[in-house]
């Protein structure tokens, strides 16, 4: 079972840092408790609370076989969510929030197919057939896709949910996800409107330390539903094979010859 950061790991990974009081959302009022220096500090408690509950949904998703899309364009937090999403086979978006990449969607594939077919030419050396030029405006137009659509590039539908690490920031995001109806996570900082998301988790979302406390638990969470999925599959497979073990066993009974007593 994912195990959830203690109180005082929130603290030292900074996840009570809002931003300054002239900055916030007063919808953002339940999740602060003070201030300090002009800046909002967020209640911590709400914050554990609200990752349990995000944890477990996700921890569902991903037992149902269903994909949560990460989004964090961001600097300081494309690292740790390539890092997370990759290790639970999640999609993701770090360059920048393609506009449709969602509601979109079949644009979407048909570059991501082109960057593809780009990409096995430059491995079974189709582009040595071409001049330098035009193996040079290939080669840098894989390079720009791979960034925007490298992350994605297995995604061959629209995903059940999304995560975004700053809900101002990506904004569109949130908004297109919203329109087709997906489940919405993200991290809220006291600048932010927590009623954008379904799954709002109170947190500095600048700092790299709070964005990885965070994600580390829900990447938990996921690979607990993963396993969960993995152990259903193994207990059917095993059901299965029982059931055709049984059935075969009166029809060879049958089929046995007769001895004389």
């Amino acid at each position: 079972m994912a195990t959830k950061p203690t109180h005082q790991q929130l603290l030292e990974a900074g996840v009570h840092f809002g931003h300054l009081r002239r900055k916030w959302n007063p919808k953002m009022a339940n999740y602060i408790f003070g201030e300090k220096n002009g800046i909002h500090l967020i209640d911590l408690n709400s914050t554990l609370q609200t990752m349990e509950r995000a944890g477990n949904a996700m921890r569902q998703i991903a037992r149902a076989g269903k994909k949560v899309l990460f989004v964090a364009t961001k600097k300081q937090a494309r690292d740790i969510v390539t890092s997370c999403a990759e290790e639970v086979n999640m999609p993701y978006v770090t360059d920048r929030w393609q506009g449709g990449m969602l509601t979109n969607f079949n644009t979407i594939r048909r570059s991501i197919r082109k960057m593809q077919n780009i990409q096995r030419m430059l491995e079974d050396g189709t582009l040595d057939s071409v001049t330098k030029k035009e193996k040079l405006t290939l080669t840098r137009e894989h390079e720009k896709m791979r960034k925007v659509l490298g992350g994605i590039a297995d995604m061959n539908r629209i995903p059940n949910a999304i995560f975004v690490v700053d809900i101002v920031h990506e904004h569109l995001a949130v908004a297109e996800a919203k329109k087709l109806n997906m489940r919405t996570f993200g991290i809220v900082d006291t600048n932010a409107d927590p009623s954008s998301v379904d799954y709002p988790i109170p947190g500095n979302d600048d700092a790299s330390k709070s964005v990885t406390v965070i994600l580390n638990y829900l990447t938990d969470c996921i690979k607990q539903g993963l396993a969960e999925r993995g152990e259903e599959k193994d207990a059917k497979a095993e059901g299965k094979s029982e059931a055709k073990a049984e059935a075969a066993t009166p029809a060879a009974e049958a089929t046995a010859p007769a001895t004389e007593e």
